[in-house]
């Protein structure tokens, strides 16, 4: 297999990147979350639902997923790994990464691991910053 090689500063700062995106996301910052995308940035990350659009909407699409844990002291930890860049010609960077998200409650010392997904991104390098211009999320368990 050959792969195309990033500069392994680019890969440290994508990196670097996804550790305070997936923070930000579990802790419900989901404006700074939000932050972490383009003006007109798309999330798709549940199946079967079409991708939120521009940071307002992945703010909004955030708040009603996360309704359904209203009253639930839910920790919800995002766990990246095996990530894979590639550089794509108009200078962006094309990222697939492996995905689990971890459940963990109150009193309970065993976590549900689940769902196992496959994160594909386009993300782009901005001076210092990392900014998402799209993220497909496909759960395994579909298929």
């Amino acid at each position: 297999m050959s792969a195309t090689a990033v500069d392994t500063e680019v890969h440290s700062r994508i990196q670097h990147f996804y550790a305070h995106q997936m923070q930000a996301l579990d802790a419900g910052r989901f404006e700074e979350y939000a932050l972490t995308f383009t003006e007109n940035g798309s999330f798709q990350h549940s199946p079967g639902v079409e991708p939120a659009r521009g940071r307002a909407a992945i703010v909004a699409e955030l708040v009603a997923f996360h309704e359904r844990f209203a009253g639930d002291p839910v920790r919800r930890r995002h766990w990246f790994n095996h990530v894979a860049l590639t550089p794509r010609p108009d200078g962006s960077i094309r990222s697939t990464v492996y995905a689990l998200v971890i459940t963990v409650r109150p009193g309970r010392r065993e976590p549900e691991i689940a769902p196992s997904c496959v994160v594909h991104d386009i993300l782009e390098l901005d001076g210092d910053r990392v900014l998402t211009r799209s993220r497909s999320i496909f759960h395994d368990h579909l298929g």
